[in-house]
């Protein structure tokens, strides 16, 4: 799928969790990405993430280092039923079923989310740098509860794709200044399902959290995305990415996911990993590794 000026051409079709996205320019655009001009200029970045909600940073680590995790992590499932046999684990191409979940739960979050090789990415160099110089001090937490999904092709109906939510719900009792990074591992075209955000919406989810006047308490708010473009008066923003892109959100913009509908079958695999400063105030049910039943 390819992206024209007023969003996807007339021949695609998006849906999440089955509802099919508007795809006329008043419901559907692009995300904007940072322009190189202002990489380096922490007011301009503050400034558009106060504006927008979200830093779309093109090519923000190097695309080797996504693909080679992405070999790891396919690698580490390969005994589960995950992969096609006899293909390359970097590719990661779905198999057509067979899968051994108790094994594949068992990987997932007993070698890879706890394991050495994942830490390090999510404390790569150049993620600590960033988030200290925009945050302003050294003072950093990484929040140890880290989050990494693979998403195969077909894969559909409520509760698949990620739902519409903000990330505040989750984290209430630690600061609204908590930071989101969501990294695609590997290239995340449209049709692989990547993240997707509602044009301003943190701004009226602000306003309303303020005055305590949400209509959706609940952590997911909906999976009707284009019922919710429709009540926001606004746009779902979408982009193809690829391997070294990397997202960062506020707390308060709504955001989802697309289904994975990838003709040649490849898994969406994506992280999210969250950071702010030590002086805030931070909620302790994310201080420990990410698990099945952890109830958040």
């Amino acid at each position: 799928m390819t992206l024209t000026e007023s969003g996807p051409s007339s021949t695609d079709v998006l849906t999440s969790n089955g509802h099919r996205l508007d795809p006329g320019p008043r419901r559907l655009g692009r995300l904007e990405p940072v322009p190189q001009t202002e990489r380096h200029d922490r007011a301009a970045l503050r400034h558009r993430l106060a504006r927008d909600g979200y830093l779309f940073l093109p090519g923000f680590l190097e695309r080797e280092t996504i693909l080679e995790f992405r070999r790891y992590y396919f690698t580490a499932l390969a005994g589960t039923g995950v992969l096609e046999q006899g293909t390359d684990p970097r590719e990661g191409r779905a198999a057509g079923g067979g899968r051994d979940l108790e094994a594949m739960r068992r990987v997932l979050f007993r070698e890879i989310v706890p394991g050495p090789e994942y830490e390090a990415l999510c404390r790569h160099p150049r993620i600590v740098a960033f988030y200290r110089w925009l945050l302003g001090g050294d003072d950093l937490h990484l929040h140890r509860r880290k989050l990494i999904r693979h998403i195969g092709p077909g894969e559909t109906g409520i509760g698949t794709a990620t739902q519409a939510h903000y990330d505040l719900v989750y984290l209430r009792e630690g600061t609204d200044k908590v930071l989101s990074s969501w990294i695609p591992l590997g290239d995340c075209p449209l049709e692989r399902g990547p993240l997707i955000y509602l044009e301003g919406s943190h701004h009226r989810v602000r306003a309303e959290e303020a005055a305590g006047t949400l209509r959706h308490p609940a952590a997911s708010i909906t999976a009707d995305l284009p019922g919710l473009a429709e009540e926001y008066g606004t746009r779902w923003l979408v982009a193809d990415f690829e391997a070294g892109d990397m997202m960062v959100h506020g707390a308060h913009i709504i955001h989802a996911s697309l289904d994975n509908v990838d003709p040649r079958g490849l898994y969406r695999l994506s992280t999210d990993i969250r950071y702010q400063s030590s002086a805030d105030v931070i909620d302790p049910r994310w201080q420990n590794h990410w698990h099945a039943n952890d109830g958040i």
